[in-house]
Parts: structure tokens; sequence; C-alpha cells
């Protein structure tokens, strides 16, 4: 984790300011894009560059693993859902393909901790463990399994920018993973189970409730509070794979495009290892999951769309993807007013 750490600083303020300054130069009134002229602002500073190249090509990891706590019924999908939905992503049949093949993202697939054997499937096999144990009865990882995941991601994101990906694109999937997720936004957010625990996949009032529970107990077990410990605690391999892959797109200096209610735990997590990670994400989507909003303010992250999305996948972080690229191409390829002769 040190040396990775070590790889990481903030971004960058002179070609922060080099791109606020040219805002004002371009050929419209002055904030008339909205969030479209910090965003680029933020990508200048991220990549080092005024004005920085368009982030392309894109890619969208998919990370998946299941979880112990399925157990305790907190979700009504079988926990076989998981795998087989990884051999519908490897066919190109989910709502993470499509969306990726409209918006011209390539799609990549990991298996880091999935219960059900998938060898036969193209993906990428990295495999940590089958699945975490029961969050609610006991740590759900070691510590070594954490790091390994970290690993896991971090070493692809160094992969993918070295293949020449420009910018990294946030996924997963795993059934009962969204209760996780609560545990840890409020572990990181100092919040209540009540304020960060949803409806996951669909669930009702009463399943709800006792997913809710099942929160607050493993809250009141562990008392976790470091980034380490509370992976550790919750779970789950695809947070800290997720984690370790926002780590090493800001180590790359890409952007990263968070999907979920998943990412935000993972990038809450990453943030507690090292703060100036979130100055490389960008908060594709907002999730219809309560959880979702608690840690995309405690990141202080705005969501470039907000549909009431609750799939994962990285489906909301390719939906933004297109975002992205228009707000860099307005920074970079629009006259200014000198260029264009219209006098001030």
């Amino acid at each position: 984790m040190e040396d990775y750490l070590a790889r990481i600083g903030p971004a960058d303020e002179t070609a922060m300011r080099a791109a606020a300054e040219r805002q004002l130069a371009l050929t419209k009134p002055t904030g008339s894009l909205g969030v479209l002229e910090e965003l680029s602002v933020r990508v200048a500073g991220m990549t080092g560059s005024c004005p920085p190249a368009v982030p392309a090509p894109a890619v969208v990891t998919v990370f998946a693993a299941d979880h112990g706590v399925h157990a305790q019924s907190v979700s009504p999908w079988p926990q076989e859902v998981t795998a087989a939905m990884l051999a519908n992503f490897a066919a190109g049949g989910a709502a993470v393909n499509a969306f990726a093949k409209n918006n011209n993202v390539d799609v990549r697939v990991v298996d880091v901790g999935v219960a059900t054997p998938v060898d036969q499937l193209d993906i990428v096999h990295a495999k940590v463990r089958p699945g975490t144990r029961d969050l609610s009865t006991e740590a759900a990882l070691t510590e070594d399994e954490v790091l390994q995941a970290i690993k896991v991601g971090f070493d692809l994101a160094d992969q993918l920018v070295k293949d020449g990906y420009r910018c990294l694109l946030t996924g997963d999937m795993g059934i009962a993973n969204t209760t996780a997720s609560a545990a840890l936004i409020a572990t990181f957010t100092g919040t209540t189970a009540e304020a960060v625990t949803g409806r996951g996949t669909g669930i009702d009032d009463a399943t709800l409730a006792h997913k809710t529970a099942v929160v607050a107990g493993a809250l009141k077990l562990h008392q976790a509070s470091d980034p380490l410990g509370a992976l550790s605690a919750y779970g789950g391999l695809e947070h800290a794979a997720l984690a370790g892959y926002i780590l090493g797109a800001a180590a790359n200096k890409v952007p990263v495009i968070l999907d979920g209610v998943i990412a935000g735990a993972a990038a809450l997590a990453a943030q507690a290892f090292h703060p100036a990670v979130v100055d490389y994400c960008v908060a594709g989507h907002r999730s219809a999951e309560p959880g979702h909003a608690v840690a995309l303010k405690a990141l202080g992250l705005q969501p470039l769309v907000d549909l009431d999305l609750r799939l994962g996948e990285g489906t909301g972080a390719v939906l933004a993807y297109p975002i992205l690229t228009c707000a860099v191409r307005a920074l970079g390829e629009m006259a200014t007013f000198e260029s264009a002769g219209i006098s001030s």
C-alpha cells in the first residue's frame, strides 16, 4: 500500500488556473456551460495539461464478487445470479454492454471473488477467495485478503493505462453488495444504518427493515474506523478491488468515473487511504440508493446524471462518459473571443 499511495499527488493547480482563465475567454457567456466548465477545469488538473486531451479511449471494468451476508436473506435473488451475470457480461448481453457499445467504451469483467466457479469464461480471473464471510457474524475478510483485492484493482488500472486507456470507469456485480456498501458508507460518514440502507435490487418493506437491522448489528459488532479495518469487517472483494482501481487511476493521473452506491462506498475507502484521490473522481450519476447521496456529499462530488438508476454494472458511469468528453472538447476546441475576432 505504501508504494501505491506514494505515487498519488493532488491535482495540478497551475493547469486548473490556466483552464479557468481559458473558460473566461471562450465564445460564450461566463458560466453558461454550468457544471461542464468546472468539470473541464478539474480534468485539466487531473492530467496536468491545459487544454487537456479528450480522455479517450475509455474502459469500464466490472468487478464481481459474492457476499457471505447473503445467508441472512437480505436479497431475494439467489447468489448464483452473480456468476450467471458474468456469463452475460462476457457474451455482451447486459445493459452495460449495450450502453458501452453506444458510447464507444470497452468492457472488462473481473472475477475477484465470485462464489461459483466461472473458470470457463473469457474474463479476467483474479479470485482472491470465493465470496466473503458473513459480515453480520464475523469479519468478512482478513486484512491480507483486502490487500490482495486492492492489488488486483490497482494493478489492473496500471495495465489499462499502459494499454492506452485514458479514462477508467467503475462497474460492479455481486448479489447482496448493497448491504456491505451501506455498512461501509455508514462507517466512513458517521451516519446511521437507517440513513444509508436501501432496497437494492428491489425488496419489500419487511425485508428492508431486516436488512437495515443486519447493517446496524454489523456496525455495532465491528466498530471499524480505518479503511483497511472497514474493508476487512464488511467486504466486499469488489469494494476493495474498486478502491484499488480508483487509487490506480489517481496514481496514473487519469479521470475515473464512478458508478453508483458500490463505487461510492469504494471511493470513500480510497479517500480514507489517500485524500487526494478524490481530485481524480467524477460522479457519473446519483443512484436511487439512499446511501449513495450520503457518499457523494461526503466526497464533495456532484453527479452528472440523475435518472433514478439502481442497476449497477457501471451503467451510470458509461452514460456519463460522453458528458465528460463534451466538457473537455468545449474547453479545447471552442474559439476564444480573440481567435474569433470578436471585440471585448
